[in-house]
């Protein structure tokens, strides 16, 4: 059995700019036993992406 956390990321910057904050969310969990699995889509404002919820999962 596996549980899961979610982690917001918010876009920084504007239409080029991306979610760079990711890999150091990614490294943050990984270090406490998280392991990356996959991303969603958290909001979209005037059709971007302004934030998307990284997703991490562990055995239980």
């Amino acid at each position: 059995m596996y549980e899961y956390k979610y982690v917001s990321v918010e876009r920084e910057g504007w239409i080029f700019s991306g979610f760079q904050s990711c890999q150091e969310a990614i490294d943050k969990e990984a270090a406490q036993g998280w392991r990356y699995a996959g991303w969603v889509p958290g909001d979209i404002t005037n059709g971007m992406m302004t934030r998307i919820d990284l997703v991490f999962e562990r055995e239980v």
